[in-house]
């Protein structure tokens, strides 16, 4: 350096350059694509798929959540105490005792029905009534309520609570007296709620209760009759150990001392024809609730595909601006995250509001009150969206971190990426876990999952090989004449592009599928519960008939107007032997064939099979010497084949026979069915008493036949059900309306679906036909092929869906929800033409603004 430089040097005037901006924080920065991605409809078909989702899954989630807790909640004072002995005999005494050394509170309860009568100053009509006896300390759990509003015990000796339908069909008020056997008891109050009321025939009827010491005075209790005895037990503070202990020995007791009839009870939920409507509604909610988050990952993908293939020049100019691939695969996996949460907390509030519409169409058939809903539905409706938008919509977007510039150039995402594969395993294997939560039932939950997976991969198969089999006949048809140009234009543009051709087809069809199956399955399943209580369905039972009585009271029903009725022996027997080897409630684990194995058996004999069974296995053979039919369940539970030999204890006789056949009972249907039948036109030398069921002509009629019967045959049991008949129509209705309702959820997922299929190809078809208008192709030509092009997609794929719908449904209807199921063999065409209408119309919509855009304006986005 110069003298004269280090002179002037310090002269030169210092220049302060501005510091370089400092880039934006990723978290702005996801916010900022988020809002612009919102504004601009990108992110719209994502959010809508995960709502719907989250919406389906959290209202069946939330309900079925409820019913669980409700029934643990009130498990004891729905049984009657902590735990119930429950005898066909009065309870032994060392299990009394051991009771009561242990320091458990216990009452005896004793069940039994019987005809009530009002005074003749009242008319004189009799009823059928579930009688009950209660002891001073009745009730263990629960409360007993009045409709005055007390709050009760057992009734006052010489007085007895009853039902309101025993006033109503009585004629008799609170204050009166009612004739019960030799007893004259005063009504002292209307029931308006009993705990531990239960389940069964018996129930059918309206109660009557009263104190144990007025039971003998009645005189009802006879050597042979049928009675039903409870020693309830409940624990007491402070003695946590005595319930176990008395659980032990009791068992114990009953094991060592061979007592036949004798068994620890459980929790009853409910009448049998309640439990399988509810069981069918709750698995056809639940699989609706999983097929449309199944539809929801498909769309999610498809639509998250659509996303990167449009921000693939956004990505590409990020990277020219020097930014790093992690800064811009965060700030997609924050937008995501941010829009999965927005969608997932709104399909929250709505699965919420939805459910308590669930909860009020469905209030027929709870017999509890519902606990106050938890967090864990809505968090398991949160981790379904986030799984959703994580695992289906992000590995596609992760690829955008990956694009250089150059990509720009082939339109494509570049190689896979670790991260994006990560992502994808990780959220198919939480999504698959949310499913199996869900569906409570691995059967359903897996056979759901995988009837979906293996769909999936055949409809993508036969899509490639029908666009395998075009390209093929392409050349041929161009080189005939005739053809028209649109047509050879849509087939030619279909066969170029096979990949993209075969996820828009895999994809229709998914979505078609699932939308045929649930309406083939909603329309069988509505069809089966209408059919197992049909309008016409018998609303009288009448017990207890003697053999020479039969003629009588035939003529009787005839001559009431009566056309058709069911009429067959009841026989009571007791199992004896299994082939050949004796039978004991310890011989078997599962605890429903102890309790079968246990008691005696209703058994019957008919020349023919009744009309509301169907053999599943075997044949029936009219008239065969040694031949036995049994019901499906029972064989199952007992673990019975065809060919086991039966032996049954009848009154001290001994009857038995080979398995010939096994049945399919609907015990839903109203109608009298029996566990075992032999197909025999008599069987004199059994002691035997006859059963029918009819249905009235009139309501008038019924109540006037109701008391001849009881008047010309004092000795029959009648049991009206006709208002029970009309609660359990009640119900299905209720029933129906909620399936029908979330159906529209998985209705508009399926279209979602169909929507982001068809955008899927929005970009691609933008810059084929700017191509073809800049050739000189008119308008005109451009609509005729989009046209024809979306019509054979849709059509193929409704064709597959259909098809498979078919299979599907029939596996569904056997193995899950336990119904017949009805070849449908209209369904591949109805399914055809619906998915070539579907797609047509929503191809019109997604697409309705490609052919309007200038021509110069979509090549120089193409460039």
């Amino acid at each position: 350096m110069s003298k004269i430089d280090a002179v002037l040097l310090p002269l030169t005037p210092t220049v302060h350059r501005p510091a370089p901006p400092k880039p934006p924080s990723v978290v702005v920065l996801a916010w900022r694509q988020l809002w612009r991605d919102w504004r601009a409809g990108e992110l719209r078909l994502l959010m809508v798929a995960v709502f719907l989702a989250v919406a389906a899954l959290c209202a069946v989630a939330f309900l079925s959540e409820r019913m669980d807790g409700g029934l643990r909640r009130d498990a004891a004072q729905l049984l009657g105490g902590d735990a119930v002995l429950v005898s066909d005999q009065a309870t032994p005494a060392p299990l009394s005792e051991l009771a009561r050394s242990l320091g458990l509170q216990h009452t005896t309860l004793i069940n039994f029905p019987s005809m009530a009568r009002a005074p003749e100053a009242q008319g004189g009509g009799s009823r059928l009534v579930a009688v009950k006896a209660v002891g001073t300390a009745y009730p263990l759990r629960g409360k007993l309520l009045l409709a005055d509003g007390r709050q009760v015990g057992a009734p006052q000796p010489g007085e007895v609570w009853v039902d309101a339908q025993l006033l109503d069909s009585l004629g008799l008020a609170v204050g009166g007296r009612v004739l019960v056997g030799d007893s004259s008891l005063r009504i002292a109050g209307v029931i308006a709620n009993e705990p531990d009321r239960g389940a069964g025939f018996l129930n059918f009827a309206p109660r009557l209760m009263l104190a144990d010491q007025d039971l003998a005075a009645t005189g009802l209790i006879q050597p042979a009759s049928r009675v039903s005895y409870r020693l309830a037990v409940a624990s007491v503070s402070g003695e946590p150990q005595a319930l176990p202990r008395f659980v032990k020995q009791a068992t114990a007791f009953i094991e060592q001392s061979g007592w036949r009839g004798l068994r620890l009870d459980s929790l009853e939920t409910g009448r049998p024809e309640m439990r399988q409507t509810l069981d069918r509604a709750t698995k056809f909610l639940k699989l609706v609730a999983m097929l449309s988050a199944l539809l929801a990952a498909v769309a999610v993908a498809l639509a998250a595909r659509d996303f990167a293939s449009r921000h693939l020049d956004d990505c590409a100019m990020l990277r020219v601006l020097g930014q790093p691939q992690r800064r811009i695969a965060l700030a997609y996996g924050l937008e995501f995250g941010a829009a999965g949460l927005v969608a997932s907390i709104g399909g929250v509030l709505a699965g919420l509001a939805l459910h308590l519409v669930f909860v009020n169409l469905l209030s027929g058939l709870f017999s509890v009150s519902l606990p106050p809903p938890t967090l864990w539905p809505a968090l398991l409706g949160l981790a379904l969206g986030l799984s959703l938008l994580m695992g289906f919509g992000l590995p596609p977007v992760l690829q955008l971190a990956a694009v250089p510039a150059l990509r720009v150039i082939r339109r494509d995402l570049g190689a896979v990426k670790a991260g994006s594969v990560l992502a994808l395993v990780a959220g198919v294997l939480g999504f698959a876990a949310i499913l199996l939560a869900l569906a409570g039932d691995w059967q359903l939950g897996l056979g759901a999952a995988a009837g979906f997976a293996l769909a999936v991969g055949l409809f993508a198969l036969l899509a490639w090989a029908a666009v395998l089999l075009l390209r093929r006949l392409v050349p041929l048809a161009a080189q005939g004449r005739g053809a028209p140009r649109w047509l050879l234009l849509a087939t030619r543009q279909v066969a170029a592009r096979p990949g993209l051709v075969v996820v828009q087809v895999a994809s229709l069809a998914v979505g078609l599928l699932a939308l045929a199956l649930l309406v083939l399955l909603r329309t069988d399943l509505i069809d089966s519960w209408r059919a197992a209580t049909p309008k016409n369905a018998p609303d009288r039972f009448v017990i207890n008939i003697q053999p020479d009585q039969g003629a009588a009271l035939r003529a009787q029903l005839k001559q009431s107007g009566v056309q058709h009725y069911d009429w067959y022996p009841m026989i009571r027997g007791r199992l004896l032997s299994i082939n050949g080897q004796e039978i004991k409630p310890q011989s078997f684990k599962d605890e429903r064939a102890q309790r079968l194995v246990d008691r005696e058996f209703n058994l019957s004999h008919a020349d023919h099979l009744p009309e509301q069974n169907l053999i599943s296995r075997g044949n029936w053979v009219n008239d065969e010497a040694e031949g036995l039919s049994v019901e499906d369940g029972l064989a199952q539970t007992l673990g019975l084949k065809l060919g086991d030999q039966l032996k049954f204890d009848v009154a001290g006789v001994a009857v038995g026979g080979r398995i010939t056949s096994l049945r399919k009972v609907d015990w839903s249907s109203m109608r009298v069915n029996f566990f075992v039948l032999f197909p025999r036109a008599a069987m004199p030398d059994l002691p035997s008493t006859f059963v029918t069921a009819y249905r009235a002509p009139t309501a008038a009629a019924g109540v006037a036949l109701d008391r001849q019967l009881s008047q010309q045959f004092p000795n029959l049991t009648v049991v009206d059900v006709s208002a029970q008949l009309n609660q359990v129509q009640a119900v299905l209705d209720q029933v129906i309306r909620a399936v029908e309702l979330l159906f529209g959820f998985t209705l508009a997922t399926g279209l979602v679906v169909l929507l982001a299929s068809v955008s899927s190809t929005r970009e691609q078809r933008t810059r084929e036909f700017a191509l073809m208008r800049a050739l000189g192709a008119s308008g005109q030509l451009l609509r005729q092929v989009q046209r024809a092009e979306l019509l054979g997609v849709g059509a193929l794929a409704g064709l597959l869906a259909g098809a498979v719908a078919v299979g599907l449904g029939a596996l569904l209807a056997h193995f899950v929800f336990g119904f017949e199921w009805r070849l449908n063999a209209w369904v591949p065409l109805a399914s055809l033409v619906s998915g070539a209408v579907l797609a047509q119309l929503a191809g019109w919509w997604s697409l309705r603004g490609v052919l309007q855009r200038p021509v110069m304006q979509s090549l120089r986005e193409a460039a």
